[in-house]
């Protein structure tokens, strides 16, 4: 017979709105990405737009940069779990060119429904700022849904024709990223990942930031076909 579970102890009035006032200054800091950019990030623009005074908020976030850094793993992680959600929605496991298809298309619709957002975990780094060890696992969220496709692509056989061994300095450049994928999936497949990575952020850069107007009139259709072009194993993901 298992023992009665013990009720958790009630959040006391104090920590309740600790939370709330937390939520309250991200929030506000997050609409000045909108208006200024992450380099002009002001914790006293942020109680201004509170109403309250700036030695409160520095209370909870003692520099714009541990404001930047709370900032940046809230973004890290609502686009992973977006991607992880929507990758989690496919039945069929074995359908890996759906599965590609719908991480970059998770990622593009986040990206355009937050484009300030996306500019601060994408764009240029923000002068003076080194983001801490923190923002590591919420960045890898949504590159570990990659790394999991990856990982089903090479356990799905190698359909691809034989290719020669990586030039031993391009090895040992992903020596870190082939282990966060898993040193059982061949070195060719990692770096094709790395690469359509790469395409789809800076296909969704392109857009989001003004670079395609007047080359694309219809995002949606040209991104689909996009990401067929960007698939990291062609012949592993062939079209159904």
């Amino acid at each position: 017979m298992s023992s009665p579970r013990t009720a958790p102890a009630p959040r006391t009035a104090r920590a309740v709105a600790r939370v709330e006032l937390t939520r309250a200054i991200l929030d506000s800091a997050r609409d000045q990405l909108g208006h200024v950019g992450p380099a002009q990030l002001s914790v006293r623009a942020v109680a201004r737009d509170l109403g309250m005074a700036s030695s409160a908020v520095y209370r909870y976030f003692p520099s714009r940069d541990e404001l930047l850094t709370a900032l940046l793993e809230q973004a890290y992680n609502e686009l992973g779990a977006v991607a992880e959600e929507a990758d989690a929605a496919i039945e069929d496991r074995t359908d890996l060119l759906l599965r590609w298809l719908t991480l970059g298309r998770s990622v593009r619709g986040w990206a355009v429904a937050h484009p300030h957002d996306y500019a601060l975990l994408f764009g240029s780094p923000v002068p003076g700022y080194h983001a801490p060890q923190s923002t590591i696992q919420p960045a890898t969220r949504v590159t570990g849904v990659l790394a999991a496709l990856l990982r089903d692509i090479h356990a799905a056989g190698n359909a691809a024709p034989a290719q020669p061994p990586l030039p031993p300095q391009v090895q040992r450049s992903i020596t870190v990223l082939h282990e966060f994928v898993g040193l059982e999936v061949d070195s060719h497949l990692v770096l094709a990942g790395l690469s359509a990575w790469s395409g789809l952020v800076g296909a969704i850069s392109l857009e989001l930031f003004g670079h395609l107007v007047n080359a694309v009139a219809d995002h949606d259709p040209y991104f689909e076909q996009l990401l067929l072009l960007l698939r990291p194993a062609p012949a592993q993901l062939a079209v159904r």
